[in-house]
């Protein structure tokens, strides 16, 4: 959950879209989330939803990283993302 104002997919066409493209990315297995909270609402990518093409171009990064044609697995992936949060002492 963020602190700040967001706005929501359904309330703003641009917000939706840029969600969208950037979930067209990721590969297939990463369409569903692991995480309890709604992803479309909450976290990370709604602080992002003032600007809809920051938050576009922010995790389009995220899922050029994550290109199949890479030779990590989700996996490795998701215990990179855990060393690197640890490290940082982030809860992300």
């Amino acid at each position: 959950m963020t602190w700040i104002k967001t706005v929501p997919p359904a309330d703003d066409e641009r917000v939706r879209k840029a969600i969208e493209a950037q979930r067209s990315m990721y590969p297939p297995e990463y369409a569903v989330s692991t995480h309890p909270a709604d992803a479309e609402t909450a976290g990370v990518v709604a602080s992002h939803s003032l600007i809809p093409d920051a938050l576009l171009h922010a995790f389009s990064t995220f899922g050029t990283l994550l290109s199949p044609e890479l030779p990590l697995s989700r996996r490795q992936h998701e215990m990179i993302t855990t060393v690197v949060s640890a490290a940082n002492r982030c809860k992300y």
